[in-house]
């Protein structure tokens, strides 16, 4: 791989206590990867001696830059980070563990140069939780209305689908759903899913498939109802208050035929107070929306560096 001063593909890669993998994951880039691609190293915190490796490297590496989170912040803050420090026009987000394959972000760019302005890969190869992910996958398609298999696998993107995207921490997975909704193309390609051969897993347990589980829902709420959450809200609340009248004639025949119900009567209070409720939500919502839209351009427009140490010694705030 030879180095070219101007880019046209950045290769992020977040690292956490991957030390072991930075030599064979840069000899493996480099053999395989064109001349017009960077490769930025984000180290997350670790806490053994990624970044140092890292660094090293540089001297061997032209195509490398190396910047670090002085504590573990997460993948999407160090996928953010190296956002920051990308030249190049296409954007790929490859995980530090080897078990993606160079050949493939190739592949990935070439869609992209198809017109497509998100590519995602489709796995293939034995992985543990198989079922999970599957599981987890058909939810994303039912929810979003996106035909992807897998909306958490290697992809390569259009640096502008990225930085119109606003993502909380842990919501690099949703990258996809989240760059559909805003309609961008989506195309999906198959990728080869190598065994790990160093370190350690670093996203397992139930406590992340719970994690994952309500950060599905998160966004879904985001995508459906924070961006209309009146339409929602009211067509909840008029059907309340359609049942909550129906429900008051009702009481009010039988009381004239001389059979009152006071149970019904509660009906028709619950009813009519819960149709209120769902539009002052729906109006809340409007409100909470509009404000979330204002920051998000202001967050835009005067973004600042992240709290990041760089390989020349100077410091970024978060």
């Amino acid at each position: 791989m030879g180095f070219s001063t101007k880019p046209s593909v950045t290769i992020i890669v977040p690292a956490f206590n991957e030390v072991e993998n930075i030599a064979p994951l840069l000899a493996e880039l480099s053999a395989k990867l064109p001349g017009d691609y960077e490769v930025i190293i984000v180290d997350d915190g670790s806490t053994d001696s990624t970044y140092d490796a890292a660094v090293a490297a540089q001297a061997q590496y032209p195509f490398l830059t190396t910047c670090r989170h002085r504590t573990n912040l997460g993948k999407t803050a160090a996928i953010m980070t190296g956002m920051e420090r990308a030249q190049g026009e296409f954007v790929s987000v490859f995980d530090a563990d080897l078990q993606f394959r160079p050949e493939d972000v190739i592949a990935q760019v070439e869609k992209l140069r198809e017109g497509w302005d998100l590519v995602t890969g489709w796995k293939q190869g034995r992985y543990e939780k198989r079922l999970v992910s599957s599981i987890y996958n058909l939810l994303a398609r039912m929810m979003f209305g996106i035909k992807v298999h897998d909306i958490n696998a290697l992809k390569t993107f259009r640096r502008e689908v990225l930085e119109g995207v606003s993502l909380r921490k842990d919501w690099h997975r949703y990258i996809v759903p989240l760059a559909a909704a805003r309609g961008y193309r989506i195309a999906e390609i198959p990728v080869v899913l190598r065994p790990r051969q160093f370190g350690r897993a670093k996203y397992s347990g139930q406590t992340r498939i719970l994690v994952g589980f309500f950060d599905l829902v998160a966004v879904a709420f985001q995508l459906t109802f924070m961006r209309k959450p009146l339409l929602y809200f009211g067509v909840l609340g008029i059907g309340a208050l359609g049942l909550g009248f129906l429900a008051g004639v009702l009481a009010i025949i039988l009381r004239l035929c001389g059979h009152g119900f006071r149970p019904l009567l509660y009906l028709v209070m619950l009813l009519v107070v819960s149709g209120l409720v769902f539009f002052a939500a729906g109006f809340l919502g409007e409100m909470l929306a509009g404000i979330s839209d204002r920051i998000e351009r202001l967050e835009r427009s005067t973004r600042t560096p992240r709290d990041t140490e760089r390989t020349d010694g100077t410091k970024g705030s978060d």
